[in-house]
């Protein structure tokens, strides 16, 4: 598709659709037939930009990490489209080889781990997955600098950073003449929203650093699937589901399905578009492991939603 709305990510050269396919799943709950159908309809449909993590998904059982670069990595090869998409991935949550976290020896191990994994010689955005007060932020920002002189790293990203971390973490490469973050990817949604609005919003704004949300559906919370607690049954996430539902929850869903209404969307769409209209908000992330998932979450990248309806959504989450 061509008449995707290409959108700059920050200060960046980067140009990004306004969704970005999260790659948590692939390896895990997708396997290779699935992820591979996945990641063919992304970008047939006008995606660019695809997320993962060198720690995905080490929480399962038998696993250890970069099973998901790996998928997207065999992926790559098999399709030939290398040069169709933006590869995102992060460093600071999967010890090994140089350390733990963002000490500046595991920064260069891990970027070469994650490089092998994805077969690929470079990656377009590179994320501090956590900060890590452990160790002096010039340190960790010539860490990353060494890999985007090198030309292995083309844009360095923090996620997981509170505001003052990432003031100063850009002030020390500023006053070392290294590249600063130029990109947030920060848990943002119509039922979470105190971790990033406000200061944090704010510096990004005025910074004009690029903001990807994770977590934009809210672990499918703003899908509409869990409406009652009887539907809590239908998934591992019932408990989170259940808290959320007991609090603002259920007026954001009354919300979504008003808009949706209106605009004959999908509640599910309506919440990416209302992320998408954020100030400082280029992109949301957003999984899926079937086709038919990812042709629902699509359409929300060309649904302009009115002011009227941005604020009652504004109003029903707030």
């Amino acid at each position: 598709m061509t008449d995707t709305p290409l959108r700059r990510l920050g200060s960046t050269d980067l140009m990004i659709a306004p969704l970005v396919l999260g790659g948590n799943v692939f390896g895990w709950t997708a396997d290779r037939a699935a992820s591979f159908a996945v990641l063919d309809a992304f970008v047939d449909q006008g995606g660019t930009m695809i997320d993962t993590a060198d720690v995905y998904s080490a929480w399962v059982e038998g696993h250890r990490g970069g099973e998901s670069e790996t998928m997207i990595g065999e992926w790559l090869k098999a399709s030939g489209k290398r040069d169709r998409v933006l590869i995102a991935t992060k460093v600071g949550m999967l010890p090994g080889e140089g350390g733990e976290k963002l000490a500046p020896a595991r920064i260069a191990a891990a970027a070469e781990a994650s490089l092998r994994r994805l077969g690929t010689d470079r990656i377009d955005l590179y994320f501090a997955h956590q900060d890590d007060e452990d160790q002096p932020q010039e340190a960790v920002m010539e860490a990353f600098g060494r890999l985007v002189e090198a030309g292995k790293v083309r844009v360095i990203g923090a996620s997981n950073f509170h505001a003052a971390r990432l003031k100063s973490a850009n002030e020390a490469a500023r006053a070392a003449g290294l590249p600063r973050f130029h990109v947030l990817q920060p848990e943002y949604n119509l039922v979470s929203r105190h971790k990033f609005e406000g200061e944090l919003q704010d510096y990004c704004v005025t910074e004009n650093i690029g903001v990807v949300p994770y977590y934009g559906l809210a672990s499918g919370f703003l899908t509409g699937k869990y409406r009652t607690h009887a539907d809590l049954s239908q998934s591992v996430r019932g408990a989170r589901m259940g808290e959320l539902l007991d609090g603002k929850g259920a007026d954001v869903l009354a919300a979504l399905d008003e808009v949706a209404g209106q605009t004959g969307a999908t509640p599910a769409q309506v919440a990416l578009a209302w992320l998408m209209a954020q100030p400082g908000v280029t992109a949301p992330i957003a999984s899926a492991t079937r086709p038919e998932q990812l042709a629902e979450l699509m359409p929300a990248m060309r649904l302009v939603l009115s002011k009227d309806q941005l604020d009652r959504l504004d109003t029903s989450g707030a």
